[in-house]
């Protein structure tokens, strides 16, 4: 599979599209980009049954699962809205993200 580059990164503050937590918003916490999956703080909650272990507690424990890159957009910094991400070069040749709508750097 080839190396895709995403516009979302992790720490971003994300926006859920579709699904069952749409309009909720979190951190990304991890980005499986082989997946074209990210691991949104709090966002698609998930209940798994696990075997105790030496180190942790066994019973039924709620976790995060992945959801599609393409069911999140980034969060604007000014309006808190959904946003796309953008590039702009800065004077010094370095290239800073943008939020499409304000203009916001993200």
């Amino acid at each position: 599979m080839a190396n895709v580059k995403f516009k979302i990164r992790k720490g971003d503050e994300v926006i859920v599209l579709t699904g069952k937590d749409k309009g909720k918003s979190g951190e990304i916490t991890e980005m499986l980009t082989s997946k074209n999956r990210a691991v949104v703080q709090g966002i698609n909650m998930v209940k798994r049954h696990t075997k105790q272990t030496q180190t942790s507690e066994g019973g039924i424990i709620s976790k995060e699962a992945s959801v599609h890159v393409s069911n999140l957009a980034l969060k604007d910094p000014k309006t808190g809205k959904a946003t796309k991400a953008g590039y702009k070069m800065n004077k010094d040749g370095t290239k800073t993200r943008i939020s499409r709508s304000s203009g916001e750097a993200i």
